[in-house]
């Protein structure tokens, strides 16, 4: 990896891209072939970024009051772990924790936790 890769824009350029509900600027910080996990499930649930494109437009920023507000991140080489609260998407915020590994493509997996 260079010097000038920094795994922590990418995590925060999608962040703001999913506040402003932008899917294509979103999507564009991920690889091609990301894969999205749900734990504990070992499955993902979104597999590439075609299928990514359509669960967020479909799920997510049809949504008006839709946002993500970092409470704590932590950088771990090329992990990003943020610690969200998430708005917008129930009656009350959702807790989660969204473990983010990328490469000098993009991201290139999502493991999210719920407190719930």
């Amino acid at each position: 990896m260079s010097h000038e890769f920094d795994p922590e824009a990418f995590v925060q350029r999608q962040l703001e891209a999913y506040n402003a509900h932008d899917l294509q600027r979103f999507v564009d910080e991920y690889s091609d072939d990301v894969l999205v996990y749900r734990l504990p499930a070992s499955e993902p649930v979104i597999v590439g970024k075609a299928a990514l494109a359509e669960h967020y437009r479909a799920n997510r920023f049809n949504l008006p009051e839709l946002h993500a507000e970092v409470v704590n991140r932590m950088v771990l080489g090329n992990k990003v772990i943020d610690h969200e609260r998430v708005t917008g998407l129930a009656t009350s915020p959702l807790e989660v924790a969204a473990i983010y590994e990328v490469t000098p493509d993009g991201i290139s997996k999502v493991w999210f936790v719920s407190a719930r």
